[in-house]
């Protein structure tokens, strides 16, 4: 696992824990957790929440439990339990022996809601959905009670136990608290508490029909867990008198503290897990670690380090209110840390064939080239140069526009770690009249870059030898959406995706080197084009790259042009 920094900068829910420890509020002790529902992917959003939660117990020298909050058997499963296992301990953080379940909790919620009933706190109510909706009034009109709210507590028990036994169809019957339905606060008026779902569950099969509501089941679970700080985000602000009533209520022993904070949004993407399940079901990505989503595993498949996530979710802090962050400041984190670790290599993506007339046929050099300009732990590799090169085509122009200084006719340029080359004439395509091949001559004075007379050449290309060079597959990732925004441009974000979001390129050529039998998730520095790495899904019968970011941030000149 890697190492956390536990020396994190403070903000307004550290404070509140200082705060808390100071006056032995939770008797000295700070537990918090990570509860996400198993129903999709963890995101970038999610790491937000992971990083402060599991950063907090580490800094404090306690503990972070992982819990499922697995209270609607609709669209939960193994698979999605095991992916934010997996992408929790990608990110570089441990619970332990701490991973929970909601649905273990269930006879007990199911007790906790007896007791409610007992109380008189709690009713079994016939309305219907769309009634309870009517019933329930909006944020100028009160609400009124259920006809069924003063139901006998006898006939509340018979009705829910026989709810449990299965006897009603689904939408007959609900399990409500009895709180105000006058409230200003809607969250409070007469909450349904249990639902009739005669669906099987992922983990309890079909020993369940009703299931507790994420409400309930949250702020119980956090007790049972012995939760001192219940740290989410701001959608459940209003909600937070309900988790305070259900815990003051059932009196119990444990009150774990609730506290708000601002979610993620990130720009040109999308974080609505209901939107991301509908690109997956659609197949407008491949799946859910589909490179261009904005998930943890499709962002690992794309290259991106945890250590650069963690460092994102440092530097955008935690604050109060809602916020857009820009995406070029996650792709910086990723360019910054990728620049340190990854070697670099050459490739050419969009290979145009070169023939250096006055290269001895037959011949093969080595040109030991270093893997990281700074850091020289890294070493250096032997890449082989021959007399047939590729380059890439936009470094030749057969009319050089202006500010044009790479390879045209009657132009010199110095091949990366190689000889200085000019080109003498080209051989097109009869029918397209495109250029399909140069040819050049070359200095053998000139092997070390430079030329003794001391002529200067204004461009530096990179290339590789075509005899040695290997094929491979390589995928140029680019932003989901084309808008910072999507969700607030119109009524379809569909509208909004980026067309070049993804663009294959199957005829690239890269030097032998590493790249020949580069392990899958592998990194590299693509000189003068990005930071790629070895895709960890299609690489097993041919060499597939993902293009993790470029090196430039290319959308600052995009966004400037509007």
């Amino acid at each position: 696992m890697d190492q956390i920094n536990s020396s994190l900068p403070s903000d307004f829910i550290r404070d509140i824990i200082e705060d808390d420890l100071k006056t032995n509020k939770h008797q000295g002790r700070v537990a918090t957790r990570f509860p996400p529902e198993p129903n999709g992917y963890l995101h970038i959003g999610h790491a937000k929440s992971v990083c402060l939660n599991f950063g907090i117990a580490a800094q404090y020298g306690t503990t972070c439990n992982l819990r499922m909050d697995d209270t609607d058997p609709s669209g939960e499963s193994m698979e999605y339990v095991d992916s934010i296992i997996r992408d929790v301990k990608w990110l570089g953080f441990d619970w332990n022996d701490r991973l929970y379940y909601a649905s273990d909790y269930y006879e007990k919620l199911y007790r906790y809601a007896l007791q409610l009933i007992k109380e008189g706190k709690a009713f079994v109510c016939s309305l219907s959905a769309d009634e309870i909706r009517e019933y329930r009034g909006t944020f100028t009109k009160p609400g009124k009670e259920s006809p069924y709210c003063n139901r006998s507590v006898e006939e509340n028990l018979d009705l829910f136990e026989r709810m449990r036994a299965g006897e009603f169809e689904e939408g007959t019957h609900v399990l409500r608290a009895k709180i105000d339905m006058t409230s200003p606060n809607i969250t409070m008026r007469d909450p349904v508490i249990y639902r009739i779902k005669k669906e099987s569950h992922y983990r309890t099969g079909d020993r369940w029909c009703i299931y507790p509501m994420y409400d309930f089941t949250h702020c119980l679970s956090d007790s049972i867990e012995r939760i001192t700080h219940s740290i989410c985000t701001l959608e459940f602000e209003n909600n937070r008198p309900l988790y305070d009533w259900f815990l003051d209520e059932l009196k119990v022993k444990y009150h774990p503290q609730q506290i708000e904070f601002a979610r993620l949004n990130l720009s040109f993407t999308v974080l609505s897990k209901r939107i991301l399940i509908e690109l997956v079901e659609r197949g407008i990505v491949s799946g859910w670690d589909d490179p261009q989503m904005p998930t943890l595993a499709g962002m690992r498949r794309r290259g991106f380090t945890s250590e650069a996530i963690r460092d994102f979710c440092e530097r955008i802090g935690v604050a109060r209110n809602d916020n857009l962050v820009d995406m070029a400041l996650l792709e910086n984190c990723v360019r910054e840390d990728l620049n340190e670790r990854a070697p670099r290599v050459m490739a050419v993506l969009n290979p145009l064939r070169v023939v250096i007339d006055n290269y001895p046929e037959g011949q093969v050099e080595e040109f030991d080239c270093p893997y990281h300009p700074k850091n020289t732990e890294m070493g250096s590799r032997k890449v082989p140069f021959s007399k047939v090169l590729y380059i890439e085509q936009e470094d030749f122009q057969e009319t050089p526009l202006k500010k044009f200084y790479r390879l045209s006719i009657g132009r010199e340029v110095r091949l990366r770690y190689g000889y200085l080359i000019k080109c003498v004439s080209v051989v097109k395509d009869p029918d397209t009249a495109e250029v399909i091949e140069v040819h050049c001559t070359y200095d053998p004075e000139t092997r070390s870059g430079f030329a003794p007379d001391g002529r200067k050449v204004k461009a530096t290309i990179h290339w590789v030898s075509a005899v040695h060079s290997v094929p491979a597959e390589v995928r140029l990732y680019d932003r989901l959406f084309r808008v910072a925004n999507p969700l607030e441009e119109g009524s379809d974000y569909k509208e909004y995706l980026n067309p070049k979001s993804l663009e294959t390129l199957r005829s690239c050529r890269l030097e032998p080197s590493l790249l020949a039998d580069a392990a899958s998730g592998s990194r590299f520095q693509f000189e003068r084009l990005g930071y790629f790495c070895v895709d960890t899904v299609d690489s097993s019968d041919k060499i597939v790259f993902n293009r993790t970011v470029t090196l430039r941030d290319s959308w600052a000149k995009i966004a400037n042009k509007r």
